[in-house]
């Protein structure tokens, strides 16, 4: 399996370009990140992907950043959440900006 790489997005203007749809490296990694990866699956939908803990969607990844589907319990629990949208037109999610914090919301995400 080819390792993804966090440094692989493009940098321009001190923005992020957004990749034309997620890499499946990238969420594999994600789906590595997790205490019980054997219980999450993803679905493809449209160039991106929905990640679930058995029937349940409870994140997207697209353009190669991760976003949860955000809860109360889950604001309660986080200190310091971003919120962004995935897409134009679509409410705001829990971003992971960073590896650690992936780590921290996926563990929290999948006990919602």
């Amino acid at each position: 399996m080819e390792q993804f790489n966090e440094n692989e997005r493009f940098i321009s203007a001190n923005k992020i370009t957004p990749i034309m749809a997620t890499q499946q490296k990238f969420v594999d990694f994600i789906i590595e990140q997790i205490d019980i990866p054997e219980q999450i699956s993803y679905k493809k939908m449209f160039g991106e992907y929905g990640l679930y803990f058995g029937d349940k969607m409870f994140a997207l990844v697209c353009d190669n950043k991760l976003f949860i589907k955000p809860t109360l319990s889950g604001r309660e629990y986080l200190i310091d959440v971003v919120e962004e949208s995935p897409y134009s037109g679509v409410k705001p999610c829990f971003f992971c900006d960073c590896i650690k914090k992936c780590k921290v919301l996926l563990t929290f995400a999948y006990l919602i």
